[in-house]
């Protein structure tokens, strides 16, 4: 802090020393107001009307005049040689006269004319330089300096306990905890403690708030840095930068550095284009040789935290290295539940709060996800003026996140509204009545994000795979929409531009990846799909001739085309249904899985508890967006 306030001072100290020289340089030269010719100074002094004149010699053997006349003013006047007979005539008019020597500049004013703009120039380059390296200490010379922040216990509150949802991560990271408590309970047995751990997990799992926890119990120095902290635009400050971190780590042993984002600087040496990034690759190579060259650190932990640890270099992984890897993955439903009563510790929850259900009704969500569901749900109980968050508010903070926000504002044409009906209608009879398919949770026509309406699937239990027989109903169900606008509105539209992109990769995978048809049997005739970028594929290579393609092509069409038979089927044979569901999601917008049971069951649809008849909206034109619908399977 003093170092960054003196380096402020001295560059303003700077600027105001090179002002002055130029303020007064302009003061001297604007002095010269009142200046006359030679001649006509003469003539005043002839004239008598002169009193006193100053003689001095000036620059290149000249003379400056200074006169004062009678009435007080100020005479100017140089001679570029002495007139000898000025002296006479001076007298001759009693006119008092004064000889002074040449009048030589002060030193310091020298060197300010002399040196003051290089001095600024190198002032303000100097702050520059600070600014792009963000004002940290030691300036414009400190690019080789680590900018990883060290935590200490006073500081870092975050314990196992606000880690939820992956226990056994937890255990693999607790042995470190043990080690840095108790070394000699490992080292008596001739057991090391991994000198790198490696967190690998989806976006959103909980890595970086695992880490911070291993901090907060382990009690010992904790240093954290960015993979992109490392690279800048000067050549070698990286891999000065890992120096530097190392050096400060070995210093307060033992401890953990945890490096977030790795991939940043660990990608793959020689990949892309023409060769890699030498500054990158600088860097990593630095790091391979802090984590285990010729010098070895002990009690210095490495933790690093990627969602890509395809791309990291093999160099990296190796035992010596990150020795362990692990993994932080989704959450099951016991560790939603778990992850959801941390979050619901800071909001006020009503009585009728179930996480095991909102557990339940959320899968495949990360933990950052179930943060951002507390939070809306926070949101939603704050805009109707409640003093608790109710399970309402999740409910329509989950329906926001999972199918997008409502847009009830946007008016649909009558014709669209019902065309949009029957489309989402088709989705969940198709859904409903098909093996092996999630069941239908919620169907709406009211437009949310992107589409105008949606068919929201829940799955009853977490899911790790997919059979055949599923993803064949599911293709049925994408086809579901499309179906009944042909057979009831007599009509096709671009509603169902995305369910038959999200069919056609189903039965794509099915043929060229997963070995499901006996015609090609279990072979992969997917092409190489590899990132330029990453150095694994320069050219696309395709290993499959022109016939077998063919033959791909033809047993795509046939599962499409059978899928779209089935589904056909069905909703001519229960048009009655179908006639019913989309009359109900007109008058209601939106109906739920009870609503959706009482149709199939050939009862009227039971209206919504807080339903109340809305007013009859005024046809207006067309929206200016690509109808849509979004089958929304979690």
């Amino acid at each position: 802090m003093n170092n960054q306030w003196f380096s402020k001072v001295a560059v303003w100290l700077v600027i105001a020393l090179v002002l002055f020289t130029v303020f007064k340089q302009f003061e001297r030269t604007g002095a010269q107001s009142g200046a006359i010719g030679y001649s006509d100074f003469l003539e005043e002094v002839r004239g008598k009307r002169v009193r006193s004149v100053t003689l001095q010699e000036g620059p290149g053997g000249s003379t400056e005049i200074r006169a004062k006349t009678n009435d007080d003013k100020e005479l100017r006047t140089t001679a570029t040689y002495l007139d000898r007979g000025l002296v006479g005539d001076l007298i001759n008019n009693n006119v008092k006269f004064d000889v002074k020597p040449r009048e030589e500049p002060s030193f310091l004013l020298s060197i300010l004319a002399s040196w003051g703009p290089i001095l600024l120039l190198i002032g303000v380059w100097i702050y520059f330089m600070r600014q792009m390296q963000g004002g940290g200490k030691g300036g414009a010379f400190s690019f080789g300096k680590s900018k990883a922040r060290m935590l200490d216990e006073a500081n870092n509150t975050t314990t196992f306990a606000d880690v939820a949802g992956c226990d056994e991560a937890k255990e693999e990271v607790k042995e470190l905890v043990d080690f840095l408590k108790d070394p000699q309970k490992f080292q008596k047995l001739g057991g090391r403690i991994p000198r790198g751990v490696l967190l690998v997990g989806p976006p959103g799992t909980g890595k970086t708030l695992l880490a911070k926890a291993i901090a907060g119990e382990a009690k010992v120095p904790f240093f954290s840095i960015s993979g992109s902290d490392f690279v800048e635009m000067f050549v070698g400050v990286g891999a000065a930068r890992v120096r530097d971190m190392f050096e400060q780590a070995k210093k307060s042993a033992p401890c953990i550095i945890f490096i977030d984002e790795i991939d940043a600087v660990g990608r793959h040496r020689g990949a892309g284009l023409g060769g890699g990034n030498d500054e990158r690759e600088q860097t990593l190579n630095q790091m391979l040789v802090e984590m285990d060259g010729f010098e070895t650190n002990l009690g210095v932990i490495v933790m690093a935290a990627t969602n890509r640890p395809d791309i990291l270099d093999p160099a990296l992984l190796r035992p010596g290295r990150f020795d362990r890897q692990v993994y932080v993955t989704l959450p099951d439903v016991r560790g939603r539940e778990q992850v959801l009563n941390i979050h619901m510790r800071k909001v006020p929850v009503g009585q009728d709060i179930r996480p095991d259900i909102l557990a339940r009704g959320t899968p495949g969500f990360s933990g950052a996800d179930l943060a951002n569901l507390v939070n809306e749900a926070a949101l939603f109980a704050a805009r109707r003026n409640g003093r608790v968050v109710e399970m309402v508010d999740f409910e329509k903070a989950k329906d926001k996140i999972m199918m997008g926000p409502e847009r009830k504002s946007m008016i649909m044409p009558e014709e669209e509204r019902r065309n949009t009906a029957y489309h989402e209608s088709g989705h969940a009879l198709v859904a409903r009545l098909m093996p092996k398919t999630d069941p239908v949770h919620k169907v709406t026509v009211i437009p949310r994000g992107r589409a105008l309406g949606v068919t929201m699937q829940l799955p009853e239990a977490d899911r790790y795979s997919l059979d055949k027989d599923r993803m064949l109903s599911t293709i049925s169900v994408l086809f579901g929409g499309r179906i009944a606008e042909e057979v009831f509105m007599h009509q096709m539209t671009t509603g169902a531009s995305n369910d038959f992109e999200r069919a056609t990769s189903i039965a794509r995978d099915m043929v060229t990846r997963y070995g499901m048809t006996d015609e090609l049997g279990p072979m992969v005739y997917a092409e190489n799909e590899g990132e330029v970028f990453l150095g694994r594929s320069v050219t696309k290579q395709v290993n499959v001739s022109e016939r077998t393609m063919q033959k791909v092509d033809s047993e795509i069409r046939r599962i499409i085309d059978e899928q779209y038979l089935i589904a056909r089927k069905l909703i001519e044979d229960n048009q009655d249904k179908i006639h019913a569901m989309a009359a109900a999601l007109l008058e209601y917008e939106t109906i739920d899985a009870e609503q959706i049971e009482d149709i199939m069951s050939g009862k009227p649809p039971r209206p919504p508890k807080d339903w109340t008849p809305a007013p009859v909206k005024p046809v207006g034109g067309v929206p200016p967006v690509t109808p849509g619908s979004a089958t929304a399977v979690a």
